[in-house]
């Protein structure tokens, strides 16, 4: 049986060992910096989606986001109306938070995600008559491949 100073000293070490493990860099984190030409509404909704899910956006305008992209490792293929910076990765366009969310938890090695294009029904492209588009979530790799992380809107096959 342990005396009281050793579960006393356990116990906090315990603690101090969890709370560096949660502020180690490369842990996940709801911070997101958010880049938006000054003119689009959809971004605007897009990051209310996201602080809706618990994420706390600061939103930066630019009058281009080329520069931004480019230097990030996005090419204009994957180009959408506004970038995000989160925990090491970028976010380009109107990726679910849910999607954000995976890629804080599982870490893979790459640049971060991408939903190309604006499709209806994506994170704040919501219409008022509820068409969606089927749509994919990329992975960006670090070479500047990509490969599917989520699909949204197909129907079961």
């Amino acid at each position: 049986m342990l005396n009281p100073l050793s579960r006393r000293t356990l116990l906090v070490a315990g603690v101090g060992a969890t709370a560096v493990a949660a502020c180690a860099p490369g842990r996940s984190t709801t911070e997101l910096a958010v880049y938006k030409t000054p003119v689009c509404a959809c971004c605007t909704a897009w990051v209310d989606h996201m602080r809706a899910a618990g994420f706390k956006a600061r939103v930066n305008e630019l009058p281009d986001l080329r520069s931004l992209r480019s230097s990030r490792g996005i090419s204009e293929d994957l180009a959408s109306c506004h970038t995000a910076l989160i925990g090491g990765y970028v976010l380009e366009g109107h990726v679910p938070a849910e999607d954000v969310r995976k890629l804080l938890a599982e870490r893979p090695e790459a640049v971060g995600l991408a939903v190309p294009a604006m499709p209806l029904g994506s994170p704040g492209m919501e219409t008022p008559d509820g068409q969606r588009e089927p749509y994919d979530t990329l992975l960006v790799l670090k070479g500047g491949g990509t490969r599917v992380f989520a699909r949204h809107g197909q129907a079961a096959s």
